[in-house]
């Protein structure tokens, strides 16, 4: 695998960990911890799209990714 892999397998797992937090109970939708490993992961799914010129996952991550900083900054509101 080679750096743009890594970055995007990062990214994925970390989308697929709140995900499966969040199925398991441990984690809820407005947890800060789900909302910056949605952040941070779809960032990065992001990042690797672009490096790979993929154009459908960059729409798709970065849509993620605005949609968690849109959480995080109402979370910021809240508390």
């Amino acid at each position: 695998m080679n750096t743009i892999d890594w970055i995007g397998f990062v990214g994925v797992f970390q989308i697929l960990l709140a995900y499966l937090l969040n199925i398991a109970g441990k984690l809820k939708t407005d947890d800060l911890t789900f909302i910056v490993l949605n952040l941070i992961g779809a960032s990065m799914a992001c990042l690797a799209s672009i490096l790979m010129e993929y154009l459908p996952f960059i729409i798709l991550e970065g849509i993620w990714a605005i949609v968690s900083l849109i959480s995080l900054l109402k979370y910021k509101r809240k508390y």
